[in-house]
């Protein structure tokens, strides 16, 4: 029996998958594999493991790290009995560890592999630090206990979005969330709800954003291998698909870096049946070269948010054309169980070919943005209508075509940068009098960091010592790789930059301001 549409807790995916696959794999990183029996025992130990530390339904756990089959033998297993995971990016600056961290409120922070050390420097008091080694060990010292389990409505995994006001915030998503959309996608009959035995999901998109902790989940709840990677390189995902695998997700810019490395062209695809790939439409040249490299797997685009649990519209394969289509500069359309609908400033639903901002509601909308009631106020309304930022409109069809971002979000190589984050961290040079950050077209990323700087009185601004600053105080995909000194920035009436203004000269030739 393999019917689990109806399951809606990690409980029963646990209890289900034990019995029926107990001895398949459902964890395979490097040379350890885990199996689904080895996996639901590990859990109640783990639910042991976090009792003898205080830990109680509703408390925060948190994890520093690339992606480990521990972190999912963690999260799973807390989600089961109603403990919240919240993985932190480990890309991120030092500073902007520790204010997820602190926000959180977790009680254990788990390090991965060679993130001991920051994560003990980092300045906020957490009850237990643990590396990933000594967890194993205490985990495997705890017996197996009965557990109670955690219902649909209970959270489960608190992802951080960055923030427009700066500050990031911990969208909270809860277990229905997570598999609430299977049954309208089975009854759909969409082929790609439906899972063979012998599959296998490769995850190395990082853990701390939906598209890499989601993956691993769909490999959960379809009962099939997950084989873990740290993290995304062209040779590893390479040779997860000499391991097998069938589905895979990846954001364009890495897809093009795999099929254009020099093992691509001796390694056997013919296993592989599906390639998602989102934050990003697909240039058409990129999508003829990997159907030359990959001619037997599917493509599929997916759009979604954290805020959504990931993918709500889908640009289903039978759309992908070779020669080109209108419906290919789309990004699909609602995925079975999901409305979207195009609204006004007041939100007011417009009629088709009209821009607007995209809105959606299904069963995969968050709970919440953690301890943020006015930014949830701001972003979900009372009949569940989430609010993207995205400006797009919809054909008669019910494709969707983003035009531009309502917010200011840039996406770069799959990562989201808001330039408030950037600006803050600018904010402070000695030369610099004023900064807007903006994206702008990049063949390799899709969009990269720009700011416009405009220099102190008697200043003269080094765009190199902009950079090394911001460097200094945030990630590295979030530093600005290119600095335009102007005069002044562009502004409103009321004093509002004009980022819109500032872009216009870079995205003036192209069809859509998102690349």
């Amino acid at each position: 029996m393999r019917e689990t549409a109806e399951f809606l807790t990690f409980d029963a995916f646990f209890r289900h998958w034990a019995q029926q696959r107990g001895d398949a794999i459902a964890h395979e990183e490097g040379d350890r594999t885990t199996t689904f029996a080895e996996m639901e025992r590990r859990s109640r130990q783990i639910a042991a493991f976090l009792a003898d530390l205080g830990v109680v339904k509703g408390d925060r756990i948190a994890w520093i790290g690339k992606n480990a089959d521990l972190y999912f033998q963690l999260f799973y297993a807390a989600a089961r009995i109603g403990v919240v995971m919240a993985p932190i990016g480990w890309r991120l600056a030092p500073v902007e560890m520790a204010y997820i961290l602190r926000d959180t409120g977790a009680k254990i922070v788990f390090a991965g592999q060679g993130f001991g050390d920051l994560v003990r420097g980092l300045p906020v008091e957490v009850a237990h630090v643990f590396d990933e080694d000594a967890a194993r060990a205490a985990i495997e010292a705890c017996p197996a206990i009965d557990i109670v389990a955690a219902g649909p409505e209970d959270a489960a995994l608190q992802l951080y979005t960055s923030g427009t006001t700066g500050h990031p915030k911990g969208a909270v998503l809860c277990q229905r969330n997570f598999f609430g959309l299977r049954k309208p996608a089975l009854d759909a009959g969409l082929p790609w709800a439906e899972w063979r035995d012998d599959e296998a999901i490769l995850v190395c998109m990082p853990c701390a954003h939906i598209g890499g902790t989601g993956l691993g989940v769909m490999a959960f709840s379809g009962g099939v291998r997950a084989i873990i990677q740290a993290e995304f390189s062209a040779e590893g995902a390479l040779r997860g698909v000499a391991q097998g695998i069938t589905r895979f997700f990846i954001v364009p810019a890495a897809l093009q870096m795999l099929i254009q490395h020099p093992l691509a062209r001796s390694t056997d695809f013919s296993r592989l049946q599906y390639v998602l790939y989102g934050a990003a439409p697909i240039p058409l040249d990129l999508l003829r070269e990997a159907v030359t490299t990959i001619p037997n797997a599917q493509f599929m685009q997916c759009y979604g948010m954290t805020e959504t649990t990931g993918t709500f519209c889908v640009l289903p394969p039978w759309d992908h054309d070779m020669a080109g289509n209108a419906r290919m500069r789309s990004a699909g359309r609602a995925v079975p169980g999901v409305e979207i609908r195009i609204v006004d400033a007041e939100g007011t639903v417009l009629p088709n070919g009209t821009v607007g901002e995209i809105e959606t509601r299904s069963s995969n909308n968050m709970l919440h943005y953690w301890n943020l009631p006015d930014a949830t106020a701001k972003t979900m309304d009372g009949q569940g209508w989430v609010r993207t930022g995205d400006a797009a409109y919809m054909d008669d069809d019910g494709y969707v075509f983003i035009q531009d971002r309502i917010k200011d979000m840039i996406i770069t190589g799959g990562e989201n940068v808001y330039p408030a984050e950037v600006e803050s961290a600018i904010y402070g040079h000695p030369d610099v009098a004023e900064v807007a950050v903006i994206g702008v077209p990049d063949a390799r990323w899709g969009e990269a960091v720009k700011a416009c700087v405009v220099a102190r009185p008697g200043h003269t601004v080094d765009p190199e010592s902009v950079i090394a600053w911001a460097r200094a105080r945030i990630a590295g995909f979030k530093v600005p790789k290119s600095i335009d000194v102007i005069d002044a920035l562009p502004r409103n009436p009321t004093g509002k930059i004009m980022r819109r203004t500032l872009r216009e000269p870079y995205w003036a030739t192209m069809e859509r301001r998102v690349n």
